[in-house]
């Protein structure tokens, strides 16, 4: 018996993002997420191609979850709020180590001028222009200053994940992801090394 749903694309991505929460991008399947959409996979390719497509939708809708995640307690702080959205960073790689694979390990890795407009880094700028704003740093040093913090949060969370830090105790990793945050956001306020760590 044929089953109607009403809106299957959405039904795909929900199958899809708890396939990537289980088993990472791998687990992404339009077999699987159709099988637990309850429709036939000829029915899935109306909205998804191809399981790139999917993957991507897929990612898409994580970014989201990790962007609301960075952002869920604003603080008017511009140097708190970049230390809350980076720890935040970290701690959704460590708690959702598969949808973190979903997003950055996919089939293709994310081109660079689509990460500017994803969510996540959107909510890193936004702070960023406030610092600039409050004078914590000149407005062009902001990219740079963008990267430096992407870079050093997620390579702090693939070390945690996947490198030497694996082994350690959560307490102890988000102490050292603390002491990396204040210590890049230290850096892109004081160049020179003149600053103190935040």
């Amino acid at each position: 018996m044929a089953y109607h749903h009403g809106d299957l694309a959405t039904a795909l991505i929900e199958a899809a993002v708890e396939l990537g929460r289980e088993g990472g991008p791998a687990a992404v399947t339009i077999r699987e997420a159709t099988r637990r959409a309850g429709v036939s996979p000829n029915a899935a390719y109306r909205h998804f191609p191809n399981r790139a497509a999917l993957l991507d939708a897929t990612a898409a809708a994580i970014h989201q979850g990790l962007a609301a995640a960075m952002t869920d307690a604003p603080e008017r702080d511009p140097v708190k709020r970049l230390h809350r959205i980076g720890a935040a960073y970290v701690d959704f790689a460590l708690d959702e180590p598969g949808w973190f694979a979903v997003v950055f390990f996919g089939i293709r890795p994310p081109d660079p001028e689509a990460v500017r407009e994803a969510p996540a880094f959107v909510a890193l700028t936004a702070a960023l222009d406030d610092l600039v704003a409050a004078g914590g740093i000149p407005a062009g040093r902001r990219d740079d200053a963008a990267w430096a913090c992407w870079a050093t949060v997620h390579g702090f969370a693939e070390l945690c994940l996947r490198g030497p830090l694996a082994g350690l105790e959560r307490a102890e990793q988000r102490r050292r992801a603390g002491a990396a945050i204040r210590a890049v956001i230290s850096g892109i306020r004081h160049p020179d090394g003149s600053g103190s760590a935040c």
